[in-house]
């Protein structure tokens, strides 16, 4: 087989670790397999290499910041390649630009658009290890760009379609993706295999599992992804294609995210464009908008509410204050105190009712829904932050996910 692991923060977080981490990629040369390695920095050092430019000024250059932050994962790669070599392993680093990583210009928030890997490919089948930085990459200026927060991850998806590998293991502190949150629900089970629809669900809806770009990339070229613990090693999930002759369950997984704001702006004229006036200067401003509502027009004025980020939840009230204004409405509410809570499942094609059940579940807890939406697998209803718990542990239990860990 050929295969390529990638490795989190906390995998490469000490030399002690990093020696673990090695254990790992040595049973798989063991075993004969073909590897390729894909590492991010170690836990904290992207952070404290922020911090440091933040010390200089509050607004360092994106370039300057790619260029720096960029040496985080050159540090793991080659204390990694340093220990496999002590183990007589032909093992080797390469930062973004030697492992052939082509991204557009964008820096802070690149996009692959090809990785050049047929020298990889050529060591790989020798038997040599190439580890390769994740997060990075260089575009057609030869400038080095990031890839974003949990960018190692797309990294690894993309070196495995390149090399053409039949997995990417990606390696994390936890042991796979469970049908919701252990922290909020102890009977919360892994689940061993998950398709990709409902990953990207997962990922999209606070998840921290996976990045969803990378299981975005997956899902395009159908490339398996094992997720797995490198402190226990045992079968975590698989992310693959939908297993069509499998019976599913109504769901898989209840899903929450409290990194949400809600914004109203009341008493807009209602006339052709007013939503692109609204989210043009929102999207300018690279917020993305998620949950939209928009109430049916009374007296030639409607009312139009969205989520957004938590984070980005004051710059969008300081846009939507100047729209109040030109666009003549009548009043500005916002609430970041909301969060969106989730049933996910492509079990939702084949049983009806589902949505109905959540609605039920909630108001029989006493949870007021503020917004809906859904889609052929997934139904997101927007709450009060407060209820989340209460909401993830009474739908985590009325939908069986609960019975489903004490069969096993």
């Amino acid at each position: 087989m050929r295969i390529v692991q990638k490795f989190g923060g906390t995998s490469v977080g000490s030399v002690e670790r990093i020696r673990s981490t090695a254990d790992i990629v040595q049973a798989e040369l063991k075993r004969g397999n073909q590897v390729a390695v894909v590492v991010s920095a170690m836990s904290g050092e992207t952070n404290r290499l922020i911090s440091l430019a933040q010390q200089i000024t509050d607004r360092p250059a994106d370039r300057e910041l790619d260029a720096m932050v960029a040496t985080g994962e050159q540090v793991s790669a080659a204390l990694l390649a340093i220990e496999l070599q002590k183990r007589g392993i032909a093992a080797y680093s390469l930062n973004g630009a030697q492992a052939g990583f082509k991204t557009d210009g964008k820096f802070v928030r690149a996009r692959i658009r090809g990785v050049e890997a047929g020298h990889l490919i050529e060591r790989m089948v020798a038997l040599e290890v190439p580890v390769v930085t994740g997060f990075q990459g260089v575009d057609e200026c030869g400038n080095i760009t990031t890839l974003g927060r949990g960018g190692s991850d797309t990294s690894a998806v993309a070196l495995a379609i390149a090399v053409e590998a039949d997995v990417c293991d990606i390696y994390t502190d936890v042991d796979g993706v469970y049908t919701t949150d252990p922290r909020i629900v102890s009977k919360a089970r892994k689940i061993d295999q998950i398709s990709y629809e409902e990953m990207l669900e997962f990922a999209s809806l606070g998840a921290k599992v996976l990045q969803t770009r990378s299981v975005e990339l997956a899902m395009r070229y159908q490339m398996p992804i094992h997720l797995r613990s490198s402190f226990d090693l045992v079968a975590g999930t698989m992310v693959s294609k939908e297993d069509e002759t499998m019976e599913r369950a109504e769901i898989s997984g209840v899903a929450y995210n409290r990194d949400e704001a809600k914004i109203t702006i009341v008493g807009i004229p209602d006339h052709p464009g007013i939503a692109s006036n609204v989210f043009g200067p929102v999207a300018e401003a690279g917020i993305n908008v998620d949950v939209i509502v928009q109430n049916v027009s009374e007296d030639g004025h409607t009312d139009l509410t969205f989520t957004v980020p938590r984070s980005d939840y004051h710059k969008t009230m300081e846009i939507m204050a100047k729209l109040r204004d030109s666009m003549e409405a009548r009043d500005l509410k916002g609430d970041d105190t909301v969060a969106k809570v989730s049933v996910i499942g492509v079990g939702m094609r084949s049983h009806a009712g589902v949505a109905q059940k959540m609605f039920q579940v909630l108001a029989d807890e006493g949870v007021n829904i503020q917004m809906i939406t859904t889609s052929e697998i997934k139904v997101t209803v927007v709450v009060d932050e407060k209820y989340v718990e209460l909401a993830v542990r009474a739908l985590h239990s009325a939908f069986g996910l609960d019975l489903a860990k004490d069969s096993t």
